[in-house]
């Protein structure tokens, strides 16, 4: 499995000779929209900084055989995504793409929550992969690689690395950072890398495209 990170929540999964892009939104690389030969494209929930509007449909016409998978509600706003939520499983070849959760986290009290549903990628030999989108609610069992939302505007630190603790994965990398000043930056990681128990914790910069195997 090849996890590449275009910034932000988005990422892209190589896996089993398949190509998996999660949550091309507005605060990514220009460059994931640029992407192709992607068999799936995933988007956790509506929100911008996980799926650009403006830009998400020329990134379908370059990818037309994609399976384009979403949460109920974005997928009613959006042309050519279909429905999936927890428990939901899609085969893209030897790849299993599973559901998680429901909810966005909440922000406020006042503000209405929305639907959000993560992402668990597995083939078999290979490790699994969880994004959960913007939520910490769910810690599924026998987590490999987990992407880490690091700063958010329902998220405190605390949360964050009980969060990584709970699942206890093999290997954990940040995502959800571009709102995190660069001189800031090892504040946040630094937090979860000496507090979470994972050895394997890899610092991937905001808006870094990197590698991770």
């Amino acid at each position: 499995m090849q996890i590449t990170r275009f910034g932000h929540s988005a990422v892209l999964v190589d896996v089993a000779g398949k190509r998996i892009l999660i949550d091309p939104g507005a605060f990514s690389d220009g460059d994931v929209f640029e992407l192709e030969g992607l068999d799936a494209i995933v988007v956790t929930h509506q929100h911008v900084d996980h799926v650009d509007p403006d830009r998400i449909g020329s990134l379908q016409s370059r990818n037309p055989d994609a399976e384009c998978l979403t949460d109920p509600e974005t997928a009613a706003l959006m042309n050519g995504f279909r429905p999936h939520t927890a428990g939901d499983i899609t085969e893209i070849g030897l790849v299993t793409i599973t559901g998680v959760g429901t909810m966005h986290a909440e922000i406020l009290p006042t503000l209405p929550r929305i639907a959000n549903t993560g992402v668990m990628i597995h083939a078999t030999d290979e490790p699994t992969f969880f994004h959960p989108g913007d939520s910490y609610t769910h810690a599924p069992d026998r987590v490999d690689v987990l992407a880490a939302p690091l700063s958010a505007p329902w998220a405190k630190v605390s949360e964050t690395v009980d969060f990584v603790r709970r699942i206890a994965p093999r290997t954990v990398f940040p995502i959800h950072d571009a709102g995190i000043a660069p001189v800031a930056y090892g504040i946040y990681w630094g937090h979860v890398s000496n507090n979470s128990g994972v050895d394997d914790a890899r610092q991937v910069g905001p808006r870094e495209a990197a590698t991770l195997t």
